[in-house]
C-alpha cells in the first residue's frame, strides 16, 4: 500500500462505504421497475408516461457522469462523494413524499444527480486508496456490487412494493444514504490541497449533455416511434451533430470538461470500449431472459425473480476472486476467459426449450455470473490503474458512463429486435410460445456476435504497456 494509503482511516472501512454508495445508486435504476404499474395506478397516470420515472434517472446519470467526474477533479473527490450520498438521501425522501407524477419525475432526477456523484467517484477513490497488489481485489468488490444492485433491483422492490407499498422503494434509502453521509465523514480520504481551480468547461459541458440526453432519449423511444420515422431520423441526426459540435469544442478547449487525451492511452480505450460491448450484451439477457421464462415456459413472476437471482449471486462470488487474481497474474487472462464464458453462455441459450425446470435456467444463468465477475474486476481494475492520478475522476466518470450507456443500448436494442422479429411483445398462447422462442433465438445470437467482438477487443491489451504516470504499483 502508498505512503498516501498509509495516512488514510483503514482503506477496508474506505472500501465499505464506497460499497454501499455503489449498491444504492446502481440499486435505484432498477428497483422501481416493478412498481410502475402500482404507481401508474396510484398517480392516475398512464403507464407509457410512467415509464419517465425510469428513463429520466437514467438519462440523468448518463448525461452528468463525466461533469461530475471533472468536478471531483477539480474540487475533490471525496467532498463530491459524500455530497452525493446526501443529495441521493433527499431526492429519495421527496419521490417518497411525491403525491404527483411531475414531483415524482423531477425528484428521481435530483436522485439520479446524487448517484452520479457516487458512481463517479467510487472507482477513483478505491483505485487511489489501494496499491496494485490489492486494487484488483477491492474493484471485485465494487464491481460485485454495481451487479448486485442492477440486478437485485426488480426483486427487491417487488418485496417491498407487495408488503410495504410502492413508496418504500425510496424511504430505505433515506437512513442508508444519511448514515452513509455521516460514515464518509469521518472514513474517507481527506482531499489534498488542490492548486488553483481551472476554469469550468461550461460550454462543453451543456453541449455533452445536450446532446447524450438527445440522443439516449432517440435510442430508447425508437421502436414505438419506428426507427425510421421522421423524428427518429431528425432527433438522432442532431443528436448526432450536438455530439460532434461537443468534441471540436473539446479539442479545441485549453480546459475541456472531457479530456478525450485519456483515450490515447491504449488500457484505458481498450478496456473502456470492451466494458459498453460487455455491457450492451449482457443486458440482452437481464431483460429479455423475465420474457422467456413468464411468457414461454410460464413461471410465475415470484419464481422468475428468484431464478434470475442466481446470476448476480454467482457473480458475487467469483468477482472479488478474479479481482485478487488480477492482482497477480494480470487482467488478459481473466477478461478474455470470461468473455469466451459469456459467448459460450449466449449460445447455450439457444438450445433451451419451450418446456424446462427452473434449475436448468438458473444454471444457465450462473454460466453469466462467472464470466461477468471474471471480466468486470480485471477489466476495471486495467482501466483505471492505466491513467494518471490526478485525472482518477474523469476516468471513473467515464468507465461508469459506458456501463449506463451499455445498459440503455442493451435495453433498447433487445426489445427492438426481439419485437421486429416476433411483431410485438406480449403474453402468449402455448401455440405461440415456439415463436416466442424463436424470437429469443435471434436476440441471443445477436448477443454472442457483439461478445465476441467485445473479445476482439479486448485481447488487444496483451499489447500494451504501463505508463510511467499511470497509478503506482
Amino acid at each position: 500500500m502508498n505512503q498516501a494509503a498509509r495516512r488514510w482511516n483503514n482503506p477496508w472501512l474506505i472500501l465499505g462505504n464506497v460499497s454501499v454508495g455503489t449498491f444504492m445508486s446502481t440499486l435505484d435504476g432498477s428497483i422501481a421497475n416493478v412498481a410502475l404499474p402500482t404507481i401508474a395506478g396510484s398517480l392516475h397516470a398512464e403507464l407509457h408516461v410512467v415509464q419517465w420515472v425510469l428513463t429520466a434517472y437514467l438519462l440523468t446519470i448518463c448525461a452528468t457522469l463525466p461533469v461530475m467526474g471533472k468536478i471531483s477533479d477539480m474540487f475533490g473527490r471525496s467532498r463530491i462523494y459524500n455530497i452525493g450520498f446526501l443529495i441521493f438521501a433527499v431526492g429519495s425522501a421527496l419521490c417518497g413524499l411525491s403525491d404527483t407524477l411531475g414531483l415524482l419525475i423531477g425528484s428521481r432526477i435530483l436522485q439520479a444527480l446524487g448517484a452520479a456523484c457516487l458512481m463517479s467517484n467510487s472507482q477513483a477513490i478505491i483505485a487511489e486508496v489501494f496499491s496494485s497488489k490489492g486494487r484488483g481485489r477491492a474493484m471485485g468488490i465494487t464491481g460485485t456490487m454495481v451487479s448486485l444492485g442492477s440486478l437485485t433491483g426488480p426483486g427487491i422492490g417487488g418485496i417491498l412494493v407487495e408488503h410495504l407499498g410502492w413508496t418504500s422503494i425510496f424511504w430505505i434509502n433515506v437512513p442508508i444514504g444519511v448514515l452513509g453521509f455521516i460514515a464518509g465523514w469521518f472514513i474517507l480520504p481527506k482531499d489534498r490541497d488542490r492548486k488553483a481551480a481551472q476554469p469550468f468547461d461550461y460550454t462543453g459541458s451543456v453541449l455533452f449533455m445536450l446532446g447524450m440526453v438527445a440522443f439516449l432519449f432517440v435510442i430508447s423511444g425508437g421502436q414505438d416511434w419506428g426507427w425510421m420515422s421522421p423524428a427518429v431520423l431528425l432527433g438522432g441526426g442532431l443528436s448526432l451533430v450536438v455530439l460532434v459540435l461537443f468534441y471540436v469544442w473539446e479539442q479545441r478547449s485549453r480546459h475541456p470538461m472531457l479530456d478525450f487525451s485519456l483515450y490515447r492511452i491504449p488500457a484505458f480505450a481498450i478496456g473502456n470500449l470492451t466494458a459498453l460491448l460487455s455491457f450492451v450484451a449482457l443486458f440482452f439477457t437481464n431483460v429479455l431472459m423475465p420474457f422467456y421464462m413468464q411468457d414461454v415456459l410460464g413461471f410465475t413472476p415470484a419464481k422468475t425473480g428468484y431464478t434470475m437471482m442466481v446470476y448476480p449471486l454467482v457473480m458475487a462470488v467469483v468477482a472479488p476472486v478474479s479481482g485478487w487474481l488480477s492482482d497477480r497474474i494480470g487482467s488478459f487472462t481473466l477478461t478474455t476467459a470470461g468473455l469466451l464464458i459469456n459467448a459460450l453462455a449466449f449460445g447455450l441459450l439457444n438450445t433451451l426449450s419451450t418446456d424446462e425446470a427452473a434449475w436448468m435456467v438458473g444454471l444457465h444463468l450462473g454460466l453469466f455470473g462467472l464470466g461477468g465477475g471474471l471480466f468486470q474486476s480485471p477489466n476495471n481494475s486495467s482501466v483505471m490503474g492505466s491513467v494518471p492520478r490526478d485525472r482518477l475522476g474523469t476516468a471513473g466518470g467515464l468507465n461508469a458512463l459506458v456501463r449506463n450507456i451499455g445498459m440503455v443500448l442493451g435495453t433498447s436494442l433487445s426489445i427492438s429486435l426481439y419485437s421486429s422479429r416476433l411483431g410485438a411483445v406480449r403474453p402468449y398462447a402455448p401455440g405461440e410460445r415456439e415463436a416466442a422462442l424463436s424470437a429469443l433465438h435471434t436476440v441471443f445470437w445477436t448477443a454472442m456476435a457483439i461478445c465476441l467482438l467485445a473479445l476482439l477487443v479486448s485481447v488487444q491489451r496483451r499489447r500494451t504497456k504501463p505508463r510511467k504516470d499511470s497509478m503506482p504499483a
